[in-house]
């Protein structure tokens, strides 16, 4: 199954990929079918209002995750990768206020936030526990309607492809690749016959879709729009939205740790506490609603960022050719796990999402610094295995306790993971594909209350929220 690099990390906004960017997308969606010839329509038929009903994890914890505000915008023709961050707020307050939506290319129709958002918590639909659905009145008529799924990272899948997915499994699908791996087993297979790098198999495999330069060039923008996501966070103070009250510390952080390293006094906790700051600083910046990359959710995304700024920062050959290594490496692995587990907090819990960013970050690592593509295999495995069984459980809905914290373990993991595979001198018990099986084991045994719904853990023992 071939997952391009740019499908894996997508710019998008926080503080959600599956329930910000996904649904966001799933209503560009619907604007397309609403002017596609294909779906029945009676020659009277006039789309006149929309209805969205949001189901599932969406449901439980849509307000906190923004799914309301994410609806608004995509009704309005904005994608989660343009939208203009300064925007945003006046969009959604001339939509509550005026009670239409109005994309270009299409008539105004009738939405209002307050009653055309539906936030069903009694009945979630069979595909997916994230699941929407969009329906166009003619006055009192439903003339269309389509169900989405937001399967986690930003992916949209409708019901038909959801349905494809089940019957074929983690088949390949797109373009016909030269190195078409769909298992950690096959990728190391295929690195020894060829003699190539995990990396340099991804990139032939994505130079059948797009030419060296646009490989090169959106790496580039990927990395950039990274890094400068942890800038931000790292000037970004006050109060994160959303009623908890979480005060941001980034900054103040990032001011102190500067002033220690112009001492030159020894600090024996000077990785983990650059590997935090960043990771912490991109988590802030996501929960509030700033432009994150999804890496490959955006629950975790301040993991890979983490790891590839200590990375560049503090290692004396780092250079793109390094860090285009880093994410072509990491984008393999995290296309393995997505098609033979899953990325999404709701389907298997935090695991999939930082579990999954940790592995991933531990492989680019390993890659970046030389490693083999048996050792990048080993950290990607100490790195996920150490994750088994972690379940999504955010206080008050919203992306910020445990996930901010959660992200820093989950990069200092990734590092420790990649330092031990690199030393290592033989194999390992544990091959990664047994390790992403056993998580997704986990994730179908996991009580529906530890994944993204708010309903236990941490999310109903923390009293005060």
């Amino acid at each position: 199954m071939f997952l391009s690099v740019f499908e894996l990390f997508k710019v998008g906004i926080g503080p959600s990929s599956s329930h910000t960017v996904g649904p966001m997308v799933a209503a560009g969606r619907f604007l397309g079918e609403l002017q596609s010839s294909e779906w029945p329509r009676t020659r009277t038929a006039k789309p006149t209002s929309l209805k969205t009903f949001l189901h599932g994890s969406l449901a439980f914890t849509g307000i906190g995750h923004g799914t309301d505000k994410a609806i608004i915008l995509g009704l309005n023709g904005y994608l989660p990768d343009r939208v203009d961050l300064d925007v945003i707020d006046t969009v959604i307050s001339q939509t509550q206020l005026q009670k239409i939506v109005a994309p270009p290319g299409h008539p105004a129709y009738g939405f209002d936030p307050a009653k055309d958002i539906v936030f069903n918590r009694t009945a979630p639909l069979p595909g997916h526990s994230n699941g929407l659905a969009f329906e166009a009145y003619d006055g009192e008529v439903l003339v269309l309607r389509r169900v989405y799924y937001s399967v986690g990272g930003g992916f949209v899948v409708d019901e038909h492809e959801l349905a494809l997915r089940r019957i074929s499994g983690p088949v390949e699908h797109g373009p016909v690749v030269p190195y078409p791996f769909a298992s950690a087993k096959q990728m190391l297979e295929m690195a020894r016959q060829s003699g190539f790098t995990i990396a340099e198999m991804k990139h032939a495999n994505e130079e059948t879709v797009r030419t060296a330069v646009q490989i090169q060039k959106g790496l580039e923008h990927i990395w950039a729009v990274m890094s400068n996501c942890i800038d931000r966070g790292l000037r970004g103070e006050g109060i994160l939205p959303g009623g908890l009250r979480v005060q941001r510390r980034a900054a103040s952080l990032f001011e102190k740790l500067a002033r220690e390293r112009h001492t030159n006094r020894f600090n024996p906790l000077l990785a983990n506490d650059w590997l935090s700051l960043y990771a912490i600083a991109v988590n802030e910046e996501n929960a509030a609603g700033g432009r994150v990359v999804t890496a490959p959710t955006n629950g975790a995304a301040g993991v890979i960022p983490a790891v590839l700024r200590y990375f560049v920062e503090f290692h004396a050959d780092a250079n793109q050719d390094a860090v285009n290594t880093f994410l072509l490496t990491a984008s393999a692995i995290g296309g393995i796990i997505k098609s033979n587990a899953s990325i999404s907090g709701a389907e298997v819990g935090c695991q999939g999402e930082v579990g999954s960013a940790s592995a991933m970050a531990a492989a680019g690592l390993a890659a970046a610094l030389g490693g083999s593509p048996e050792q990048i295999e080993h950290a990607a495995e100490i790195a996920l295995e150490h994750h088994l069984g972690m379940t999504c459980d955010p206080v008050a809905g919203l992306v910020q306790v445990p996930c901010i914290e959660r992200n820093a373990f989950g990069a200092v993991k990734a590092v420790t993971a990649a330092s031990l595979a690199l030393k290592s001198e033989g194999g390992h018990i544990v091959p990664l594909d047994i390790c992403i099986e056993t998580m997704r084991q986990t994730g179908a045994d996991m009580n529906s209350r530890y994944k993204e719904t708010s309903l236990g853990g941490l999310a109903v023992n923390v009293t005060e929220c």
